[in-house]
């Protein structure tokens, strides 16, 4: 038995067998953008304060670092899947369809990227600015 219907199959155009596939992935990476948006929610309330210090030191945990790193990529990958589901349906043109999905996958893998780079930065404290020097005594 064929998949698809008879036109489909003369186009090229029958079933590619990735749907289901494709389906669960995002809902899965939506469940986990659910947890680690609620653990870090729950975890910035319960700071006592959000000042830069506090919560840079809360974010150098291994934990809460870990939580975002995870949350960088579910976030990342589930708008990648959404966006090539936007694609593959209103981009008909095969070239722009490649083109398009070219720009989409690089734009996903360059901001993911830079997302877990600063968040390294932030948890070795390798982008903080060290402490201005004090004034001379008995300045002018």
């Amino acid at each position: 038995m064929r998949h698809g219907t008879s036109i489909g199959r003369v186009r090229g155009l029958g079933s590619s067998h990735h749907g289901a596939h494709h389906w669960l992935v995002q809902r899965f990476t939506a469940v986990g953008n659910l947890v680690t948006v609620l653990f870090l929610i729950v975890s910035l309330i319960m700071l006592p304060d959000l000042s830069h210090a506090t919560v840079t030191g809360w974010l150098a945990s291994p934990v809460p670092a870990l939580m975002m790193a995870l949350m960088i990529v579910s976030t990342f990958w589930h708008a990648r899947l959404g966006l090539q589901v936007l694609v593959e349906d209103y981009v008909h043109t095969a070239g722009n369809r490649f083109a398009v999905m070219l720009a989409l996958n690089l734009a996903t893998f360059v901001g993911a990227a830079a997302a877990l780079f600063f968040l390294f930065m932030v948890v070795t404290g390798a982008g903080t600015p060290a402490p201005a020097p004090a004034a001379p005594a008995g300045g002018m």
